[in-house]
């Protein structure tokens, strides 16, 4: 919003020429963002504490765990809100990067609310049966594969990739395939997220570190020389990207205020799945797909933990009659807690690693 109508008073005061670069707008994407968060933390708390939306803890957890039952769930809407709000506030509204990934928010994140409502509000245990969030998830992800190639919005090939380490090559993809491989981005990155999401500040750090490192690399695909220098695709417009990404990021670590260990409020379903599908979706877009599973390094081992475990255990049941597992529970971050580790040292070694993931997909432009 700032953007269209402040620059236009440059001949009033050159100071207004600021809002038309995008380092500026995306530092106070950031930082409003995080206000917001801020802000919004308590009042919806108290909100959900007055309606009596409480976590649902299942029997199948740590035993530790138990005690968080009643927490105040469904707090991703904190996250939604102070995003949305800042990349309106701040981004070229008229952006086809920008509508895209507001819209991928917002629909990631109704699904997460339908579901986090049928559990908690209306007392189904189940919440939306898998399929039907499995549905959701790939209803956006083939919609917006087939919107790219009926609109391409960037100059090279729609369905074209780039490959890490390689700035000669690209991934090149049959239209039915990358439609089908959008729906699969979109879909993987919202469960990943969303099976992270099992420890206070887990998720919501993790987040932060991959979307401002995504951030980066829109930054790098919106400026030709930058993009040039570094063998990355120039994406004309994708730098307004970045204002999204570090906004999400804000909105992560100002939740993080209230979610960190022991948590106020949880993000539920509403949140995972709304940063989870954003974080698919701005890959998508800067076509960084396969970089994504670097940024969201940890975010990949927990979701292969329980492809994994899940897997041998149906495996060895057939096999030999009875299941075995290969973790002491999954996903990934409940096996080290049964091991002893201590909740909030399991979250930080764990976003050590996500900054570690993250330095090594920005050391990708110029290890080539």
């Amino acid at each position: 919003m700032l953007f269209h109508l402040l620059p236009p008073l440059a001949d009033v005061n050159t100071v207004f020429n600021v809002f038309v670069y995008i380092t500026f707008r995306a530092a106070g994407a950031v930082v409003t963002s995080l206000l917001i968060a801020f802000a919004l933390g308590p009042m919806v708390i108290r909100k959900l504490q007055t309606a009596n939306v409480g976590q649902v803890v299942r029997d199948i957890g740590p035993d530790s765990h138990m005690g968080k039952a009643g927490t105040p769930t469904m707090g991703g809407l904190i996250m939604i809100g102070a995003a949305a709000f800042s990349t309106l506030l701040w981004a070229e509204l008229t952006n086809p990067y920008t509508i895209v990934a507001l819209v991928s928010l917002v629909w990631m994140g109704g699904i997460g609310f339908l579901d986090d409502y049928l559990k908690v509000v209306q007392g189904k245990t189940r919440g939306l049966v898998a399929r039907y969030k499995m549905v959701g998830q790939w209803t956006f992800g083939l919609a917006l594969g087939a919107f790219l190639l009926w609109n391409p919005i960037s100059p090279h090939p729609t369905t074209w990739t780039t490959v890490p380490f390689f700035s000669d090559y690209a991934a090149v993809f049959a239209a039915p395939v990358f439609v089908l491989f959008t729906g699969a981005v979109v879909s993987g990155s919202s469960n990943a997220v969303n099976l992270t999401d099992g420890l206070d500040g887990l998720a919501a750090g993790l987040t932060a570190i991959s979307a401002a490192t995504l951030g980066v690399f829109a930054y790098i695909a919106g400026r030709v020389d930058t993009s040039s220098y570094l063998g990355f695709f120039y994406l004309p417009g994708a730098g307004e990207l970045t204002i999204f990404a570090v906004a999400l990021a804000g909105a992560a670590v100002g939740f993080l205020w209230f979610n960190a260990h022991p948590a106020q409020v949880f993000m539920g379903d509403t949140g995972s799945l709304a940063l989870g599908g954003a974080l698919g979706v701005m890959a998508i877009l800067l076509k960084a797909e396969f970089l994504l599973v670097i940024v969201g390094g940890v975010f990949v081992l927990e979701t292969l933990s329980v492809a994994a475990q899940v897997t041998w255990f149906k495996y060895t049941r057939r096999r030999y009659g009875e299941g075995r597992r290969i973790f002491r529970m999954s996903p990934l971050h409940h096996h080290f807690e049964q091991l002893g580790w201590p909740e909030t040292k399991v979250v930080v070694r764990f976003w050590i690693l996500g900054v570690l993931f993250a330095m090594l997909a920005i050391s990708t432009l110029k290890i080539r």
